[in-house]
This record gives C-alpha cells, structure tokens and sequence, in this order.
C-alpha cells in the first residue's frame, strides 16, 4: 500500500494549528447601522457616560464631554499639577466617572508624565467645576511607563474598588517582580488608600504576569475580565482573580506550567490587539485594534464573532441599557485614517 506522505504531512500541520486557536470566528454583523455621535477626534483613547452626556480622552492630553442628542462637542479643561506627556502610546488615557458622580463630581484620570528624565504614569482624582477638572490629589505615582506597554485602563468594580491595568513598558520581566506596579492589575480605594482584603500585603496588586492589559469588566455574577496583547498574537482573555500570575513573559498562549494562569481565550496567529472592553446578556464585546473590529465572545458556548469590522482601529467599548458606543484609533499612527476619522459611534445590540 502507497503512503501518500503529502496528506499525513498537512493532517499533522492541521493537528497543531487546532491547538494554537481555539475555534474559527463566525460573522455576525448588528443588525442595525452605527450611528456616528461625533467625527474628527484626535486619537480617543476612552469613554465614559452619564445621563446624556458622554466623556471622551485623547491621548494628545484633552477630555471632550459630547452631547449624546445634540452631539456638541464641548472642550473640558484639565487643572493638573503635572503635564500630560503625550509620547507613543502614552499620554492621556483611563478616564473613569465615581459611582456617585452626579453629586461628587469627581473622576479620576490616568495619565503619563515625565520627570527627572524618566516616563511614568499616575492616576489622579479630579473634580468637576463647570466645564473645568481640577486635580484634587493624585492617588498613585511613578507607575512605570514608556513609549510602549502604559496599560492605562481605570474602572471602578461592582466592589466599590478602583482597578487599574498597568503595561510592562517594554520590561517583560518586570510583570513578574511584586514589588514593580508594572505589568499589573491593581485595586484602590478611592482615597488611594491600599484595601485591607488585597492579595498581597501592603500592596496595590491584585493580579500580575500581564503584558499590556487596555481593557476590564465584570460579568453579572462579578466576575472580572480582561483582555490583553499578546506578543506576536496570542492576544488574551483573561478571567481574572486575586493574587493569580497570569504568566507573562514566562508563558504565552496555550502554554502552560505550574502556578501560572492560561488565558480563558486567546487568538492563536491572528492578532487582535485587544483594548476595551465590556459585558451584556453572557458575552463580552472587545475593541480591537489590529483586528479592526468589534468582536463578541460568548461565556456560555466560547463562541467568537465579528459583530462590527467596517471602521478600521477600534479602541474603546462602553455598553449602556442595550447601546454600545464605540470609538475607533485610526489616528493612532497605525491605522489608515479616513477624512471624518476618529469617530465615536453607538449601536443597538439587542
């Protein structure tokens, strides 16, 4: 009997391929057309909302509030004791609303800076007068930052705690080392003050062994989510919980070895270069950048679809009631920016 070698070789190629990626996407494209909110922003980095009016950073160092129904754009001003360096992918970034905004009318802002010739980054609570933010206190300094890998993410968790993503900033190793608050995820009170039932003690960290975490949500049942990019692919979902090592740079992938965590989900060769992030009716729905869409990934099935891909760079995800609004990046110095670019878009997702 003839061995037909080219069919066992491809069979073999296939078998290691089915272990690199979890399954095939499908295409699931919403139902309705975006509506396009606002056009010609400056790299927007993230979104938050309350009542009608929706609050947008750039990372160049400006904060836009838009009117969801008239969709003015009114400039904010920032009062901060320290300026916005705005170097590669730093800048101004997480921008986040306290749950209590409509009376505190605080937020608090990540953002890097420079000093003594060094790149950092430092999250800062502010307060709102009118049209202008002051800086009130900043919470944390001297997170290590660089051209690349700031993280930069700021959400407030169903537990009343800030958590805050952290990149590498191009150390790979340092996402190892518990005593860096590089290559983390790290929860605050909202004084800045370290909570008492954090992981490890004396210590802002909640999770670490993260590359470059952009995005976090919590499902119904309060669990914390995040998305990650990978090195060469091998973008992640991560389910994540306290005091785990989530790998990096030891392991990547489906990679795995003892004490370190494989990701829920992860992109196998394609890269997503995944950032925002958020949670509706069992599905998270996931920015991606390289990926230049927006894409579900089912928690029940471990599904993934492609519900968005016809507006390139996409870099935050907010899910309100049943609207998702979104912002595409395709002036972030790696997209090919259309003439009305960047755009901030909503979409009825039921």
């Amino acid at each position: 009997m003839k061995v037909n070698w080219l069919i066992i070789f491809c069979l073999v190629i296939c078998v290691g391929c089915a272990g690199d990626r979890i399954q095939n996407e499908t295409i699931e494209v919403f139902k309705d057309q975006p509506e396009i909110i606002s056009i010609q922003l400056d790299i927007p980095w993230s979104i938050s909302k309350v009542g009608r009016s929706l609050f947008i950073t750039e990372r160049k160092g400006t904060l836009l509030k838009v009117d969801e129904e008239t969709k003015q754009i009114i400039p904010q001003e920032l009062s901060l004791n320290k300026k916005i360096y705005h170097i590669g992918e730093g800048g101004l970034l997480g921008f986040t609303l306290t749950p209590d905004f409509e009376t505190s009318k605080e937020a608090y802002i990540y953002h890097t800076y420079e000093e003594n010739n060094e790149i950092l980054n430092r999250v800062v609570l502010i307060e709102r007068a009118g049209d202008v933010w002051v800086e009130q206190r900043s919470v944390l300094e001297n997170i290590p930052g660089g051209r690349i890998h700031n993280g930069g993410r700021l959400k407030f968790g169903p537990d009343g705690y800030l958590y805050i993503t952290t990149g590498d900033a191009g150390v790979p190793d340092n996402a190892q080392n518990l005593v860096n608050l590089s290559g983390k995820i790290l929860r605050m009170e909202r004084d800045g003050s370290i909570p008492s039932n954090n992981p490890f003690d004396n210590s802002y960290i909640y999770s670490y062994g993260h590359r470059n975490p952009q995005g976090l949500t919590w499902d119904g049942e309060n669990n914390l989510y995040a998305t990650e990019h990978g090195q060469s692919a091998h973008d992640e979902i991560n389910l994540v919980r306290p005091g785990r090592n989530y790998g990096w740079p030891i392991i990547e992938g489906n990679e795995k070895s003892p004490g370190l965590e494989t990701p829920l989900f992860q992109s196998g060769k394609d890269t997503w270069a995944p950032s925002g992030v958020d949670y509706y009716n069992g599905k998270l729905y996931v920015a991606t950048l390289r990926g230049q869409s927006v894409r579900s990934f089912d928690l029940d099935t471990m599904e993934i679809s492609i519900e968005y891909n016809q507006s390139g760079r996409m870099r935050d995800i907010l899910i309100h009631d049943n609207t998702l609004y979104a912002l595409t990046n395709n002036k972030d110095g790696r997209g090919s920016p259309q003439e009305d670019d960047d755009k901030l878009m909503k979409v009825n997702i039921d």
